[in-house]
């Protein structure tokens, strides 16, 4: 049997056994991780619910720009969002239960709640497995990246790896003792060498898959066009992300603005490799 993007139900489950392998490899640090375990007990219910229909979403997107199958419609990318989405959850839960942490004595609430959070990265890594395990197809590639190749698409997948790299590093301690240890000044310096090294990891380093500047973008529009708006996304996925945790209720403007500072450096990382990942 072929789905309408010829993929036959071997190759089909051949994609999903690459989709396990990524929603372990990707999940396992957070699924290792103390304060994870807690999220799903203590974050707002409306709001991870919220958090979990925008990730569905983004795997949607994603599946566009470099699912673990080739797609050809919006139909197709809903169906592999949805099996990503399943992957993540079957293997959260299975790593969860092997590490005896979903035991009889957890009420059913919490289970769901612990296993959706943990469900999150592991669900993102199921959808780009195929790029990260495999060679790829070089035709499939092609597509994808020329669907990606757009402004709006650009800008997408910056949020999409500022997404994966904040909600990795969101749920620790240690980003609210940073900001509090650092001094304006420092915040300033983190501010400009996020700036600093998004642009250079986008367009002067020379990774594999790095953007090319379009025709007659200088420095100062490359910045303006794609640095400042990379940033300024990288920004807002990780107030998002704290707001998601609870991470900035009643807490100081000033409190919360060093925190997103520092969580903001990553996520600045992560939009800049995100066509490294994608």
């Amino acid at each position: 049997m072929t789905s309408a993007a010829g993929t036959t139900n071997t190759d089909y489950a051949r994609g999903l056994a690459r989709a396990f392998g990524g929603a372990i490899l990707f999940g396992l640090p957070l699924l290792m991780t103390m304060e994870m375990w807690s999220l799903g007990l203590y974050a707002h219910p409306a709001r991870l619910l919220l958090f979990l229909s925008l990730n569905f979403v983004m795997l949607v997107f994603l599946s566009r720009f470099g699912g673990f199958e080739h797609t050809l419609t919006l139909t197709e990318d809903i169906l592999d969002a949805l099996a990503a989405y399943g992957v993540g959850i079957i293997a959260s839960a299975a790593v969860l239960a092997l590490f005896g942490l979903l035991t009889s004595a957890i009420p059913v609430g919490e289970t769901i709640g612990m296993v959706a959070v943990q469900a999150v990265p592991a669900s993102f890594g199921a959808m780009i497995a195929r790029k990260q395990l495999t060679g790829g197809d070089v035709e499939e590639d092609e597509d994808h990246a020329a669907r990606a190749s757009g402004y709006g698409g650009q800008l997408f997948l910056m949020m999409g790896g500022a997404l994966f790299l904040a909600f990795n590093v969101a749920p620790t301690e240690e980003i609210i003792l940073i900001g509090f240890k650092m001094t304006p000044w420092h915040s300033v310096a983190m501010v400009l060498a996020s700036l600093f090294l998004l642009h250079v990891l986008v367009f002067a380093v020379g990774f594999a898959g790095q953007e090319e500047a379009p025709e007659g973008y200088g420095f100062a529009r490359q910045f303006l066009t794609f640095t400042i708006p990379g940033y300024a996304i990288a920004l807002l996925v990780s107030f998002y992300v704290l707001w998601t945790f609870g991470r900035v209720d009643s807490a100081e403007i000033g409190t919360v603005a060093g925190t997103l500072v520092v969580l903001g450096f990553p996520a600045a990382m992560g939009a800049a490799v995100a066509r490294l990942v994608v």
